[in-house]
């Protein structure tokens, strides 16, 4: 009588995603953003696989946009669909990770909160909250110049010079040497602040909010007539850039210490 040869255990349902996962966070992590990517020998050391197994599993992702390798260092980075999937959802999730913080932040101060994105050469109001526990429809979908808000001036924080110059170089508002200035000063104050630079009589500040990249997706902003929030704008700005803390800590920000160079204005 022959032995029937037992069969090979079944590869648990999910272990193949769950390590195409670890490739995923490895190609997030530190030590590749800061490189701008890792090859095969790398990421197989880091996840610890054979090397020709993360080679399959990359040409794999890579098929589907889910990876990118550059053509010249032959180097792995996350791909173009996987930030367009991410991108799809944010907008909704920031909205509902940011209102219960804006409604602390609006009855801390005991004013009105903002939740702003850049639309062009505008700042876009997501959603007001009040504090008094409800939502403000005055300023939600209206767009304002971003040069002149505080709001813009986090928003702007990712732009290079030259991405300024071709946004607002020829508009004539404010000259981009000015706008530049004032957006490394928030950078340097972790918020910005504006007096009547908007509308007469309105003050306001603003912090950023960053995703788990790091990049700056929106601005909590508190605005108010100046005679009640004017003599504490500097105490609102920090309140504010705490709060916007904790909705980038929501969507995955977490600081790191390896600083980025600076662009320079020439």
């Amino acid at each position: 009588m022959t032995d029937t040869p037992s069969p090979a255990p079944a590869t648990p349902r999910g272990h193949g995603l769950r390590r195409d996962i670890d490739l995923l966070e490895t190609l997030a992590s530190d030590e590749a953003q800061n490189a701008g990517g890792l090859g095969v020998v790398r990421l197989a050391q880091l996840v610890g696989r054979e090397k020709t197994q993360v080679s399959r599993a990359l040409k794999a992702l890579a098929a589907e946009g889910i990876v990118e390798r550059d053509p010249d260092t032959l180097e792995y980075r996350l791909g173009w669909r996987l930030f367009s999937l991410v991108a799809r959802t944010s907008e909704s999730r920031l909205v509902r990770m940011a209102e219960p913080l804006m409604h602390a932040l609006s009855a801390d101060l005991e004013e009105t909160s903002h939740l702003c994105v850049l639309s062009d050469r505008e700042v876009l109001t997501l959603l007001s909250v009040s504090g008094h526990s409800f939502r403000v429809h005055g300023w939600e979908g209206r767009g304002v110049p971003a040069w002149q808000t505080s709001a813009g001036r986090v928003l702007l924080a990712d732009a290079t010079p030259d991405e300024l110059y071709v946004r607002f170089g020829t508009s004539g508002e404010m000259p981009v040497p000015d706008l530049w200035a004032l957006i490394q000063e928030a950078k340097r104050q972790g918020y910005a602040r504006v007096s009547e630079e908007f509308e007469a009589g309105l003050v306001g500040v603003s912090a950023p909010v960053r995703d788990f990249r790091g990049r700056v997706v929106a601005a909590l902003n508190i605005s108010a007539p100046r005679p009640r929030l004017g003599d504490r704008l500097d105490e609102a700005g920090r309140t504010t850039a705490r709060a916007a803390a904790r909705v980038s800590a929501l969507l995955g920000w977490e600081p790191r210490r390896t600083a980025t160079p600076r662009a320079r204005l020439t």
